[in-house]
């Protein structure tokens, strides 16, 4: 498990930018600040 002090572990994703779909990798990010938030259900119809 996770805890706050922890790094996440790197992973890539498709992500929605400026219109297009592309691919990200939480290590293009390594310098930075970032937030990570989940949807579980988001843009379902449950």
């Amino acid at each position: 498990m996770i805890k706050p002090t922890m790094f996440a572990p790197d992973f890539q994703t498709e992500a929605y930018f400026l219109g297009n779909r592309t691919i990200i990798h939480l290590a293009d990010y390594q310098k930075n600040w970032v937030v990570l938030f989940f949807y579980a259900s988001d843009f379902t119809f449950v």
